[in-house]
């Protein structure tokens, strides 16, 4: 078969030799050159620092504990090609180890990538993101990375379509086992295999990092072991080998020399190799830590940071990472303290807030995770009430689906995840929700840009239409920890109350945000399906939702210092919308409407208010702000993209002043 006539993007191999090298011995005895584990580690540890001082997070245990796999796979796949990419795919599924692979190919020089590159990632200057994008990246990463498990199935695909093309290559598609968790990852376990067998695939090697280990801690401690599933891969019809030193560099190298070779010989099985590794691996305090250090356990400016390096390099720090460590720490800003500045807290606060105190009123509440319950805000139930949950694993369609089950026993679930898993892995479950009369209610934070650092992979753009039409379910879009308060005993209360009476309850998904907003608003009411008019003006109508209602804020206190006066919503129920609230105001207001969401604006909140507007006869002009039509990347900041996106308040202060 003839394939279209695509270009790869992707970097040659680098020419030079590692600026930091290490040797280790071939099968054969021959010496090889590979990148120095231990710097891949430092240069981690040190972009990281860049990352959080510029205000976003970053990952460093996965990286850790990829770093020698990721140092043999790349010497491997470069020394034995002229042009690395015509004779491997390699596809990266464990999105959290992104940062470890820019680390080793700055050291290795490829793509020309240098130290001082890997300073600015995660910024919104930089093409090194937060977990590995091909749309902005074209050079390093040929498959975006990000969903766990989702890698996987894509890199069966170029396997399948090497086949059918003829080409001689091989597929290396390295797994975590958190993202082994994932259903996606499962199918792939059983269809690769059964799929070679009938001479569907060309050669594919599994790589998988087994630290048991996810965000939140053990794996075989808080949901159960991933030792069956990896076991099970032999009887699947991999030939499967455990190793159990996954640090031994040397021991790596030869076993890929081994299982690449056997694989180039046609055999008629793939490989998969499990490798026992360590989250956090080089620094003691992230080795025992029950999450492996899976953020960045330092704080900007930390001055533990010498220490932390030079314990990577168990004491022989090179005077290159001294230095750079020492710039970092010399470049602290003085603190300034602002004491009538108003504390700002995450939204997620209010949601456990009122879960406890739900479940002290004898509500059946039970909360259903997928591994994100220190991010969604959940954890704080969860503590307060450890029989009233559980965790299901890096598993977001297995979570939403099992909360349907508990419903129809009679509890009241909660579902916890990131907005951009729970529409796209979650859609379906939700929909079966509706049909099988098993309500859920849902807490999906990390809407839109403001899971910045992450990049375009984590950043739900779609959320608000990806669930609203879906029939008896409810949107609510939080802005801040008092009325995620306030609706979720709203939520819960109703939901108990029409179920004792016989009926079925809509199901409610919450979306907020990640970063820190303002726990209240002032005129804020809290009455079911109202919209909520912060501020009264007449010149105009500026209606936001969730994250964008502090913009919404800004801009009109902004205006007026200009003389100007506005009207500000609050539009919380997205696909509910008060169209009697907002259209009184627009006749208030000479009928010019401004919209802003962090969404994308075809389909998104605008779309829904207006066209509920004008069915309803209400005239108005309307500008409406947010993502029109880009996919996001990382930066430190939300407030980055929003104001490259122009939906910040400087953006509807000029929406205001051009709308007629």
């Amino acid at each position: 078969m003839k394939p279209l006539n695509t270009t790869k993007k992707l970097a040659p191999n680098p020419t030079d030799a590692p600026k930091y090298p290490t040797e280790i011995n071939s099968i054969s005895g021959d010496k090889i050159t590979l990148g120095d584990p231990k710097v891949t580690r430092a240069l981690v540890a040190l972009m990281n620092q860049h990352a959080v001082i510029g205000g976003a997070a970053a990952h460093w245990g996965g990286p850790a504990a990829f770093a020698e796999i990721m140092s043999a796979l790349h010497g491997y796949m470069f020394k034995h090609s002229t042009t690395w990419y015509e004779k491997y795919n390699f596809v990266n599924d464990a999105g959290h180890a992104e940062n470890g692979i820019y680390a080793l190919r700055a050291n290795l020089g490829f793509d020309n990538l240098t130290f001082d590159d890997l300073k600015k990632f995660r910024s919104i200057e930089s093409k090194l993101t937060g977990h590995g994008e091909a749309h902005l990246n074209p050079e390093g990463v040929f498959i975006s990375n990000g969903p766990l498990g989702s890698g996987l199935p894509q890199a069966q695909g170029l396997a399948m379509a090497d086949k059918l093309i003829g080409n001689e290559r091989t597929t290396i598609c390295v797994v975590s086992d958190g993202a082994s968790m994932e259903g996606e990852a499962k199918e792939s376990f059983a269809a690769i295999p059964g799929l070679y067998k009938k001479g569907k695939l060309n050669p594919f090697l599994l790589i998988i990092s087994d630290n048991n280990t996810k965000l939140s801690g053990r794996i075989d401690q808080d949901s159960f072991s991933m030792s069956p599933t990896f076991e099970s891969l032999e009887e699947l019809g991999w030939d499967y080998k455990y190793i159990e030193n996954g640090h031994d560099l040397q021991a790596i190298y030869q076993e890929l020399e081994k299982s690449i070779a056997k694989l180039e010989s046609s055999p008629d099985k793939p490989i998969a190799l499990v490798f026992k590794t360590v989250k956090g691996f080089g620094v003691n305090s992230t080795e025992q830590a029950a999450s492996g250090g899976h953020g960045y356990p330092l704080k900007p400016y930390d001055s533990a940071l010498n220490q932390f390096i030079n314990e990577i390099f168990n004491g022989s720090t090179p005077e290159e990472f001294s230095n750079w460590a020492n710039e970092i720490l010399s470049n602290k800003p003085q603190e300034e303290s602002n004491s009538n500045e108003i504390k700002k807290e995450k939204v997620q606060v209010g949601f456990s807030q009122a879960l406890n105190e739900l479940a002290k009123e004898g509500l059946p509440v039970v909360s259903i995770s997928a591994d994100l319950q220190g991010s969604t805000g959940v954890a704080g139930f969860q503590k307060e009430n450890n029989k009233n949950y559980i965790d299901i694993g890096v598993a977001e369609s297995n979570m939403i689906s099992s909360a349907i089950g508990m419903a129809k026993q009679g509890l009241i679930p909660i579902v916890d995840t990131f907005a951009q898993f729970g529409i796209t892995k979650g859609n379906l479950p939700i929909i079966m929700a509706s049909l099988s009369q098993g309500p859920i209610i849902g807490l999906f934070s990390h809407t839109g840009f403001q899971d910045a650092a992450d990049g375009a992979s984590h950043q739900a753009t779609t959320y608000f239409s990806a669930l609203s039409s879906i029939p008896n379910v409810d949107i609510i879009s939080c802005s801040c920890s008092k009325e995620a308060y306030e609706l979720m005993k709203q939520t819960v209360r109703s939901y108990a109350n029409l179920v004792e009476s016989g009926k079925t309850p809509n199901s409610t998904i919450f979306f907020y945000g990640r970063e820190t907003f303002l726990p209240e608003h002032s005129n804020q009411t809290y009455d079911w399906n109202k919209a909520q008019v912060l501020r009264q003006g007449s010149e105009g109508v500026i209606v936001a939702t969730g994250p964008t209602v502090e913009i919404a804020l800004e801009a009109a206190n902004e205006l007026e210092k200009q003389g100007r006066d506005v009207t500000v919503i609050n539009n919380i129920f997205v696909n509910r919308p008060d169209t009697e609230t907002i259209g009184e105001q627009l006749n208030k207001n000479n009928g010019k409407l401004i919209t802003i969401e962090d969404h994308q604006i075809l389909c998104g909140m605008g779309s829904m208010l207006s066209h509920s507007l004008s069915t309803k006869g209400y005239n108005f002009v309307i500008k409406s702000l947010g993502n029109n039509g880009k996919f996001g990347q990382s930066a430190y900041k939300a407030n980055h993209l929003y104001a490259l996106h122009k939906f910040d308040a400087t953006s509807v202060i000029e929406a205001f002043k051009t709308i007629s």
